[in-house]
């Protein structure tokens, strides 16, 4: 005669058992693991703990792996990717980001470094565009001075400065080599000025390749673009900070490390001092 221990209960046939275990709210029974709980709460608690199981607890529902499952919290519910955690309401997800992230409380974005949220404060979308370009007949405005640098290195001014101008405009004013390496750039240890051109001899049979770090591109102008970019120029900018000191190609990359505060480099008067200077006499580069 079939028994239930649980229950302390007899029961004259099979059949009338499996009714009693469907049934009875002392019996909850995991089929997937066949594990049968004495309360509807153990077993919620086994489907949210487990790994064999991806199990949405607010929605009640199942689902066939953790990517759909995820794939479900974004859509439905107050879920933050990161933590891998689900809040009741906005305002929960927006508190915990606020506190655990770094977070753009007007944006409600998270981003993955302090240098990327700072990137993103500093950008148009939260900046105006009050930097302009002083050059007669160029009529674009920029968000920042290194935002004003880049558009002078590449070549996109009506002036026709490019980034060798600007190498050499840096090269006669950093006298004291607060922002310049004097072993590249002073002393001629590199040419900075070094402009490389890919002919049609770059095919390899597959893609035109590269032979300073061999990328592969589709065409010879994809592939001369590359050339043209810093990507083989040589550091000749670093960091004044005695513990940073990291190089840089490009006057432009170097004022955005000073701008995003990584280091704390822009609390220095000289760094400060040197850099206003510079950029108050840009127009000058044009003579260079």
């Amino acid at each position: 005669m079939p028994y239930c221990d649980r229950c302390d209960r007899d029961f004259r046939s099979y059949h009338a058992y499996e009714q009693h275990i469907d049934n009875s709210a002392r019996h909850n029974i995991c089929d997937d693991c066949d594990i049968d709980f004495a309360s509807w709460t153990g077993l919620k608690e086994h489907w949210v703990q487990s790994p064999h199981h991806s199990y949405c607890q607010y929605c009640n529902s199942h689902f066939d792996d953790d990517s759909s499952l995820e794939d479900h919290y974004r859509d439905e519910h107050y879920y933050c990717e990161k933590c891998n955690r689900v809040f009741k309401n906005e305002y929960g997800l927006h508190k915990h980001n606020r506190q655990r992230h770094y977070y753009c409380e007007s944006c409600k974005r998270v981003f993955q470094s302090p240098s990327n949220l700072s990137a993103h404060m500093n950008s148009s979308i939260h900046r105006s565009k009050d930097v302009s370009c002083p050059f007669n007949g160029c009529d674009q405005s920029f968000v920042s001075k290194s935002a004003l640098i880049l558009h002078l290195e590449s070549g996109g001014c009506k002036s026709g400065v490019n980034r060798q101008m600007v190498n050499r405009y840096v090269r006669e004013v950093d006298r004291t080599n607060v922002i310049t390496n004097p072993s590249r750039l002073l002393t001629g240890g590199d040419n900075t000025d070094v402009s490389y051109t890919a002919t049609d001899a770059s095919w390899n049979g597959r893609a035109y390749e590269c032979v300073l770090c061999h990328d592969l591109f589709r065409s010879l102008c994809d592939l001369n673009r590359h050339l043209a970019s810093p990507r083989h120029q040589s550091k000749v900018y670093r960091c004044p900070l005695d513990t940073c000191q990291v190089q840089f190609s490009t006057l432009s990359a170097l004022c955005q490390h000073i701008e995003s505060e990584k280091c704390g480099v822009s609390r220095f008067k000289a760094v400060k001092h040197t850099m206003d200077n510079m950029l108050s006499g840009v127009t000058r580069i044009a003579y260079y």
